[in-house]
C-alpha cells in the first residue's frame, strides 16, 4: 500500500491511503493519529491515536508498504505494535 500525503487543518503531515478511506495524521503536538471515513464527502474520525515517540507514523506506514490496503479501514488497527495504549 501507499499513501498520498496532502495538506489538512490540524496536521502538520497528513497521508490518505489509495482509496481515501483511511489515514494517517501527525499533529503539532506530536500525535499520531489513524483516521478513517465512510466516503470522499465524509468527515474524517479518529480510529486510534497514540504519542509518535511510542511509534512513529513513518515506521507504521513503511511497515504497510507490501501490505495490501484492506477493504474496511479499521483492520489497520490490527497492524498496530501491541504496546500502543488502547482506542
Amino acid at each position: 500500500m501507499y499513501f498520498v500525503t496532502t495538506n489538512r487543518a490540524g496536521y502538520v503531515m497528513f497521508s490518505m491511503t489509495p482509496s481515501e478511506r483511511a489515514a494517517v495524521g501527525l499533529t503539532d503536538q506530536h500525535v499520531v493519529h489513524l483516521l478513517t471515513r465512510a466516503t470522499r464527502s465524509a468527515e474524517w474520525t479518529v480510529m486510534r491515536a497514540w504519542k509518535a515517540s511510542d511509534f512513529a507514523h513513518t515506521d507504521f506506514m513503511a511497515a504497510l508498504h507490501h501490505v495490501p490496503e484492506p477493504s474496511d479501514p479499521a483492520e489497520l488497527t490490527a497492524l498496530l505494535p501491541p504496546h500502543l495504549p488502547p482506542a
